[in-house]
């Protein structure tokens, strides 16, 4: 899975600065390919699998001894854990439910990190993606969400991710930024020139 390219990320940056234009809104977008690399979980499915499976044959064949048994079990994990380390498998063997935690908790630190829970008038907004999970989340400090409804931006997440899925996160990011502008340019109005937060896409390694 490729991040955007720095032409495409300077696209994202203008965007941003054109909604920023007529809004006190300070806009930051976050790109990661994976929230987390879920080492322990393709490890704990090959521990279960070479417990498991291995006992299963010897208890119908028979074919193994107890020494045998053991290295069989053994050979099992090694060679699971190299193949579950393949992200075309790993990303399948996380459940829905963990993988959304752990982006949406990492997405609530960038939040922090950035400094958006520190913005004048509180009117910091995050716009986060993380591409592995298909993970979109919209955040904003309550500058923003004392004026405009949650449920305002749950369209914008859905069409967003969407996006993402097929593989047009550059598109995604373009028609997210435009839509929320629209619903800032009316709710929080520009009232004096400034940009006290970076316009440009922060890419997470």
């Amino acid at each position: 899975m490729t991040l955007l390219s720095k032409p495409e990320q300077d696209q994202v940056a203008a965007a941003i600065s054109a909604v920023e234009r007529d809004t006190d809104a300070e806009l930051v977008t976050v790109l990661t390919s994976q929230s987390d690399n879920y080492t322990y979980i393709p490890l704990l499915w090959a521990g279960i699998l070479a417990l498991l499976l291995p006992g299963i044959l010897n208890y119908f064949f028979g074919w193994f001894g107890a020494d045998l048994l053991m290295l069989v079990q053994w050979a099992t994990f090694a060679v699971l854990s190299l193949i579950f380390r393949l992200p075309a498998i790993n990303t399948r063997l996380i459940p829905r439910q963990v993988r959304y935690w752990r982006a949406s908790n990492l997405a609530r630190r960038q939040f922090l990190e950035q400094n958006l829970h520190h913005t004048e008038g509180g009117t910091g907004m995050l716009i986060f993606v993380s591409e592995a999970e298909r993970y979109v989340e919209i955040l904003v400090d309550q500058g923003i969400s004392s004026r405009i409804d949650n449920a305002t931006w749950e369209s914008i997440v859905t069409a967003f991710t969407q996006k993402v899925k097929q593989g047009e996160t550059l598109q995604g990011f373009l028609n997210c930024i435009e839509a929320c502008g629209q619903h800032l340019k009316t709710a929080v109005p520009a009232s004096h020139e400034r940009n006290e937060l970076p316009n440009h896409l922060i890419v997470l390694s």
